[in-house]
């Protein structure tokens, strides 16, 4: 069996989400079960419902926030439902990589967790760790923390130029 990477998408730039989708499809055309979890895309989450219309692809797609507005828009109420919705989100994401749920795991937005004190870049790292090498893992955010470079086989940096 080939031995699947763990990628990262990271930068400031735009696309990183589109790029992972990307792989997602040509992932499911090639017959593997895709599992995409979205962390903190606010009105963005939506823009991949058309992903669960297309026929003979294996893709499912899941979102704990409840929210519209971005994490940083909500009130302090908000933000601690929106914190626990997230922490479900990671629970999940932790019972996908160890029950081997699917042949590809997109985790869109995870990188930004520690940003806004969610979550640890170690409790990331300590998911990352159950990994086996039958998973393809795409993680996608702004910045990869230092402690979670060990874990990445792919670090693509998105940069994007206003001319």
């Amino acid at each position: 069996m080939e031995k699947e990477f763990t990628e990262v998408y990271c930068g400031g730039g735009k696309g990183k989400t589109t790029l992972a989708i990307g792989q997602c499809l040509r992932a499911s055309a090639q017959g593997k079960s895709v599992i995409i979890i979205q962390f903190l895309k606010g009105r963005e989450r939506r823009e991949l419902d058309f992903l669960e219309e297309l026929d003979n692809l294996d893709i499912k797609i899941f979102r704990f926030a409840k929210h519209d507005e971005g994490y940083e828009e909500l009130n302090e109420q908000e933000k601690a439902e929106e914190k626990t919705n997230i922490l479900n989100a990671l629970n999940f994401a932790r019972k996908v990589i160890a029950t081997q749920e699917c042949d590809f795991l997109l985790l869109d937005e995870i990188l930004a967790l520690p940003d806004y004190g969610i979550t640890t870049a170690e409790a990331i790292g300590d998911i990352l760790k159950m990994k086996d090498e039958s998973m393809h893992i795409l993680l996608t955010g702004r910045t990869l923390p230092d402690s979670l470079r060990k874990y990445a086989d792919s670090i693509t940096t998105l940069t994007t130029e206003i001319v």
